[in-house]
């Protein structure tokens, strides 16, 4: 909380210590130790890793052209300093920040100006410039770089590095120590592999961690989530400077609060307290590319997708990615790296729970191939989105109708299979309808194998679209009704928009989700969880709730399969 102090002279200094607390020691500005310019944010559980390097040797000097482009990019991005930091409410623009050491020379700086802010450590600098008419600061600090980077003009205390941007400083001076301390100081390496990356990436790397630490930072609370998954999660809801506040029930959320909340694990009276107390409910839910494992089995995701519209499975009104694909703007650029994604999906073999090839042989060369993969039957995506279907019998059914000479190869769900979900056809009773059940082989394989896959809403459908299989969809899943599939199902017309492959892949893949690196525990882009999962370096070692997990699944399946036999009897 800000407090507003009068000074002598009628003016007024903002402190960011509450109205409450003791006033401001000696050490009220607490100096870190020098870091680089770009850095990595203190993301929860995140393991350190390395980022900005010393530089052991000289190098070429970056052309100006190029210093110039990097400053402009950080500018754009708004990076640097503790990017991540708190955005306490400031005053009305403009106003002074002030940040000097010396008690004499910041009281006389606090006292000079008409409304001053005390800048500390704890803020996001980028927040603290947005109203700023001018910098006060000691000329050693580097903010002071960071402010003549925003366009702030700057008054430096002392001799310092920074000394020369007092003033207006000319670009060539923002230019000159920007090389000295930042580029030929350090060299940057890919937070994720190690290797050696550019200024430019670094700069991008800062600002992808940026856009997702502020998407988050009018989030309230999390409800509905399971302890085994806040590890993972909580990085991808932080919002720098508050921790993640997982709750159980609706205590302490005012009006207008914004919950994050895992609907399917929230307890309706939970839901419904939100809603009497008009909490903005943001849905959160498993991503498209999730674990080497189940979540029914108490594995923790590694990718979760954020949604403040509605879900992406509930045709019933547009959410986030709907409009994403919808009315997206996609660049050459974005297309490109969805196709180089796409690609490396479909050579790992990777799909929503698993990983791996296997080259299976078609069962009866002389007819057509269907896949058509069960779900659960009481899943959300399934109630909602398979537009009555739900289930799994009567979809086999559907399909044998649609194709009465063709091969169908039924695969159980895997939650099912584990025995921890409903939708379990007996076998005697699935083969009447299909020439087959699998259970042990991966679903990419599976999709190789078949010429055509038919779903209800289940993601294998968007998993044989990537391997460019055609698809026919009974139900209305979110990749349905873009000129990509054959719908049977009724799509809502307000998805008028006829998308390529790749543009439902930036989409779906690229901007909607968020990913988290299981090695580093930071926030990652697609291509690394897909890395990571296919080097088996996931490091979601069992453990004993997953072990329990799984043996509740064997007893179950045991016992149901006891009963389907007892009633086919």
């Amino acid at each position: 909380m800000l407090a507003f102090e009068p000074n002598q002279a009628g003016r007024h200094s903002i402190s960011l210590n509450g109205p409450d607390e003791a006033p401001p020691a000696r050490d009220v500005l607490p100096r870190a130790q020098p870091a680089h310019l770009l850095r990595v944010p203190p993301f929860p559980k995140a393991g350190p890793v390395a980022f900005a390097v010393p530089r052991r040797a000289a190098t070429d000097a970056l052309p100006d052209c190029e210093i110039d482009s990097a400053l402009e990019l950080i500018r754009s991005r708004k990076v640097g300093g503790n990017y991540w930091g708190s955005q306490p409410r400031l005053p009305e623009a403009p106003y002074t920040l002030v940040r000097v050491r010396d008690d004499v020379q910041r009281s006389t700086a606090l006292g000079g100006c008409r409304t001053a802010v005390a800048w500390r450590d704890d803020c996001d600098p980028w927040h603290l410039l947005s109203g700023a008419s001018a910098v006060i600061i000691d000329a050693d600090d580097e903010l002071a770089l960071i402010a003549a980077i925003a366009r702030v003009p700057v008054e430096c205390v002392g001799n310092g590095r920074f000394a020369a941007l007092a003033g207006g400083p000319s670009r060539s001076a923002i230019r000159r120590l920007f090389r000295t301390f930042v580029v030929e100081e350090s060299t940057h390496v890919d937070p994720y592999s190690g290797e050696p990356i550019g200024l430019v990436d670094a700069i991008e790397c800062c600002g992808f961690w940026r856009r997702l630490i502020d998407s988050n930072r009018n989030v309230s609370g999390a409800v509905g989530f399971a302890f085994w998954k806040r590890d993972t999660v909580a990085p991808l809801l932080w919002a720098g400077s508050e921790r993640v506040t997982f709750m159980s029930a609706a205590d302490g959320v005012r009006t207008g609060d914004r919950i994050a909340v895992w609907k399917s694990r929230t307890p309706a009276r939970v839901l419904a307290d939100l809603q009497r107390r008009s909490a903005a409910i943001i849905e959160v839910e498993d991503g498209f590319i999730r674990s080497v494992g189940l979540g029914a089995d108490c594995v923790p995701p590694l990718s979760i997708i954020v949604d403040r519209l509605g879900i992406y499975f509930d045709p019933a009104r547009p959410s986030e990615l709907e409009l994403l694909i919808q009315s997206g703007d996609f660049s050459s650029e974005l297309l490109d790296r969805a196709r180089r994604l796409r690609e490396l999906i479909v050579a790992s073999g990777v799909s929503k729970y698993a990983t791996g090839h296997a080259a299976l042989e078609r069962r009866d060369p002389s007819r057509r191939h269907i896949l058509v993969p069960g779900q659960v039957e009481d899943d959300r995506a399934v109630v909602s989105g398979g537009g009555g279907l739900t289930n799994n019998l009567e979809l086999l059914r559907r399909v044998r109708a649609e194709a009465p000479d063709a091969y169908i190869i039924y695969k159980p769900h895997p939650d099912v299979e584990a025995g921890h979900r409903t939708g379990a056809i007996p076998d005697e009773l699935c083969l009447s309808v299909a020439d087959e059940i699998v259970r042990k082989e991966p679903i990419s394989a599976l999709i190789d194998l078949a010429d055509e896959v038919h779903v209800n809403s289940s993601l294998a459908g968007f998993e044989a679209l990537l391997r460019e299989k055609p698809v026919t969809t009974h139900g209305v899943p979110f990749y349905a009704g873009w000129g990509l599939t054959r719908d049977l199902g009724l799509v809502p017309e307000r998805r008028t928009a006829r998308r390529s492959l790749d543009e439902l892949v930036a989409a779906a893949l690229l901007l909607y989700p968020r990913y988290l690196d299981p090695v580093t525990g930071l926030p990652c882009p697609p291509e690394v969880l897909v890395r990571r999962l296919t080097e088996s370096k996931a490091d979601q070692r069992d453990g004993i709730v997953v072990r329990l997990r799984r043996f509740q699944g064997r007893c179950r399946r045991r016992l149901a399969a006891l009963g389907q036999m007892a009633a086919i009897r």
